[in-house]
């Protein structure tokens, strides 16, 4: 036993016994230690190495108790701070109140080492009164400004293992116009998740638990500061009882009462709202597409030294909406110390000063994901009083800024924010309104989508879309992403032109007259198929609705501007004086596709003509619904929209169109990636309406009228149902094997006859004294009406062969 006094050591060792052990037997032995009034006991353990085995420390192990009230209590009735073996060696102790024992047990035989050894000392009280003390309460105070401006308290065991199931209150009470600031040099509770269910430090901005909740923390947290609203501060720190042994240390925190903090009426003249817990930390959400002032701590005003404010301003994203941020400054004086001015030359603006901002900087976060933590660096770094910084556009929804006052003072910074729809699209931005330009001098390969892609667009929107192209350029365009809501059922109706009625694209070819022409409308997820400009088309348009209804993650499209030496090679041709016609494109090897497949086919008959236009092989498939790899258009004249076909959208009567004049115009692109297996299509001649009779062939089920000569030509000129041009025909497989049979024919009868005048000379010459007449009548014919079953006839007839 140890007990504190005028006489005794303020510190000193301790270790394990030396026991005679005798078998059989067990052996333990306490280590007393008591503090004098207003002290307490402090333990260190230097080395630990007991023979017991965890976590059930049998056979040998230490007892701490640090919560006895009076040093003659039994320590059955007393809390156990914690029990040790092995190599576990315990952390500093601190008595709760004035006495601390160490029971240590063992059933082995003595060694001949320390099994553990440490320091004890006496330590002074006071620091753990952090003000005046609450009657009845064992760790509870309340520190008013008048008394004590700034100091610090503590847990009441710190630095050493603090207590189970224990509750401590620290009311913070200061004068008019102060605020107060709580600051934790070491903080480290147990950890039992986010919520902090078990032990914890919660702060309230006022005087009671009832007052609004700054904050819960537990675990381990560095560099926590906490400011009150007012002039009052609540911290409440709670222990559950438990079992479960911990190791943690507690907390360390300083107080300040001051007037000199930021007032935070410059956060009401911003339209935002105070951070609750911090000096004067302030959050702007937008409230749709609005706009305000932010303001440097006391502005107009000199700002105060070593101040540090946040600024976090939050556009809308949600499902339906997305902004950014623009902030345009109006006033920027951060004043520099000279030593860290540098001189730097600037072709426009001749010499000017820059700065490294080290000391004071008005730092900005503007990437999307970036916030002012620790470790990010800022995005920009403001500071000095010659110049006004340019505008500052976010890269999402949220901007953030911090003010750091440093050792000077100025006039600080005031800056305008407007929240504005971020349509999440790269290009040149026509306000207002979602308009947006690509031109070959910003941008030779890009992308362009739908808003907010890959997220969904918004509702009830219009969007446009241009990509101009430069002297001696084609614009080529291709589509990855297609998805716009639709409820057709694309099963049975193509989601291509007028089916499409809720959300869309519509796609416009512009010359060089300014002239637009149509090009289709697409919505569901029938992607429109690549595209290559020719002619005298120098720009393309691209129109975007949505409905108020349900909306899709819309759209992602790749453009390329490309000089027109580079444009693929036409394997098209002019078909003229003609009356019908197949065209087609065969099938290529994967490793001689180009990057571009481009074919045109314009086709003229006479006057008063139309061609009917029927494709019996379409083997075009993109990867995905649509026509996104490779697509046929067609043109039924020279000034109508054109029809886009592929072998997944020819469901709706695409296959079979009659031009609308004597001209048709067919054209083919595709990328490297397209699996095709070619196409095939029979075009043929036939009346304009204005025709009422058919001077030539009429075909039965189509009605179609075709020339004459069109019959049996083995092309199915009638359309893709009828097949009477194709029927009664003899082709000419079927008139040479006609001819080989007859041949056979002939050539057999010709040999009996030689064989059988043969046969007959033979045996004439046998019969030399038979008459004449004897002859004649022995070999006489016999006729058909006299021998009618062995009548052979005088002659073949073959005229049906």
């Amino acid at each position: 036993m140890v007990i504190d006094g005028p006489k005794t050591p303020a510190n000193g060792t301790f270790s394990s016994p030396k026991l005679n052990k005798s078998d059989n037997h067990t052996q333990s032995c306490t280590y007393t230690f008591i503090a004098s009034e207003n002290r307490k006991v402090l333990i260190t353990f230097d080395t630990f190495n007991l023979r017991g085995s965890p976590p059930d420390c049998t056979g040998e192990f230490l007892d701490i108790y640090n919560e006895l009230e009076e040093a003659d209590k039994d320590l059955i009735r007393t809390p156990l701070s914690g029990r040790y073996c092995a190599r576990s060696s315990p952390k500093e102790r601190v008595s709760l109140y004035q006495t601390l024992v160490l029971n240590f047990h063992t059933d082995k035989p003595s060694p001949e080492y320390d099994l553990f050894t440490g320091t004890y000392q006496f330590i002074d009280a006071s620091p753990f009164i952090a003000g005046t003390p609450s009657p009845r309460e064992l760790c509870s105070f309340t520190i008013f400004s008048d008394i004590k401006k700034e100091g610090f308290f503590q847990s009441p065991t710190y630095p050493g293992v603090y207590p189970k199931n224990i509750e401590c209150k620290y009311l913070f009470k200061g004068g008019k116009g102060q605020r107060i600031k709580i600051e934790f040099l070491d903080f480290d509770l147990f950890y039992g998740g986010a919520h902090c269910p078990f032990d914890r430090i919660q702060v309230y901005d006022g005087e009671k638990t009832e007052d609004p909740l700054i904050g819960t923390y537990c675990g381990q947290k560095s560099n926590l500061a906490i400011y009150s609203v007012g002039p009052s501060m609540l911290i409440v720190f709670s222990s559950l009882q438990r079992t479960a042994p911990h190791e943690n240390r507690g907390y360390q925190a300083t107080f300040e009462f001051s007037e000199r903090f930021v007032n935070l009426d410059l956060i009401s003249k911003s339209d935002g709202e105070h951070i609750r817990g911090t000096e004067c930390d302030q959050k702007i959400a937008s409230k749709g597409e609005s706009n305000g002032t932010i303001y440097s701590p006391n502005y107009p005003f000199l700002y105060h030294s070593n101040t540090m404010c946040k600024y976090y301003l939050y556009g809308m994203d949600d499902e339906t909406h997305l902004e950014r941020v623009v902030l345009e400054f109006e006033k920027l004086e951060i004043p520099v110390p000279k030593e860290h001015k540098k001189q730097s030359h600037s072709v426009s603006d001749g010499d000017d000063e820059e700065y490294e901002c080290e000391d004071a900087a008005l730092q900005i976060y503007s990437r999307l994901g970036k916030d002012p933590s620790e470790t990010s660096e800022p995005d920009y770094q403001l500071c000095g009083t010659e110049k006004t910084p340019p505008s500052v556009i976010s890269d999402g929804p949220t901007l953030s800024l911090v003010f750091l006052s440093g050792s000077t003072q100025g006039q600080g910074f005031k800056a305008r924010y407007n929240f504005e729809i971020d349509y999440r699209i790269r290009g040149v931005h026509d306000e207002p309104g979602c308009r947006f330009r690509f031109n070959s001098e910003n941008y030779r390969t890009g992308k362009f989508n739908s808003p907010r892609y890959p997220h969904r667009y918004f509702p009830s929107m219009i969007c446009e879309y241009y990509l101009e192209s430069g002297p001696d350029e084609y614009i080529d365009v291709m589509f990855e992403k297609f998805a716009l809501d639709s409820s057709i059922d694309t099963s049975l109706v193509l989601a291509y032109n007028e089916a499409c009625t809720q959300d869309w694209l519509e796609w416009y070819e512009i010359n060089v007259d300014g002239v637009e022409r149509l090009m289709g409308r697409y919505c569901a997820e029938f992607a429109p198929g690549p595209y290559l400009s020719s002619g005298l088309v120098k720009n393309l348009k691209f129109i975007m609705k949505s409905d108020q209804e349900t909306q899709q993650n819309g759209f992602l499209a790749n453009f390329e501007f490309s000089p027109l030496k580079s444009f693929p090679e036409d394997c098209g041709e002019n078909i003229t004086n003609s009356t019908t016609g197949i065209i087609g494109l065969p099938v290529m090897n994967e490793d001689k596709q180009p990057r571009r497949t481009f074919c045109n086919w314009y086709i003229q008959v006479q006057p008063r003509y139309k061609i009917l236009l029927s494709f019996f092989e379409i083997g075009i498939e993109g990867q995905g619904k649509g026509c996104r790899t490779g697509a046929i258009r067609v043109w039924k004249d020279a000034n109508s929209q054109p029809i886009e076909i592929c072998k997944g959208n020819s469901l709706n009567g695409t296959r079979e169109i009659i031009s609308s004049s004597n001209w048709i115009k067919i054209s083919y692109t595709a990328t490297s990636d397209a699996r095709t297996t070619g196409f095939q299509a029979v075009w043929t001649e036939i009346p304009s309406d204005d025709q009422s009779e058919c001077i030539f062939f009429k075909c039965p089920h189509s009605g179609y009228c075709i020339p004459e000569e069109l019959k049996c030509n083995q092309a199915q000129n009638c359309g893709i149902l009828d097949h009477a041009d194709e029927v009664d025909c003899i082709r000419v497989t079927q008139v040479n094997e006609l001819m080989m049979i007859s041949m056979i024919i002939v050539g057999t009868i010709l040999f009996l006859i030689v064989f059988c005048s043969l046969c007959h000379q033979k045996h004439k010459r046998r019969r030399p004294s038979e008459t004449i007449a004897d002859h004649f009548e022995v070999h006489r014919p016999k006729l058909c009406h006299e021998t009618p079953s062995t009548c052979v006839p005088p002659y073949l007839h073959v005229d049906s062969v």
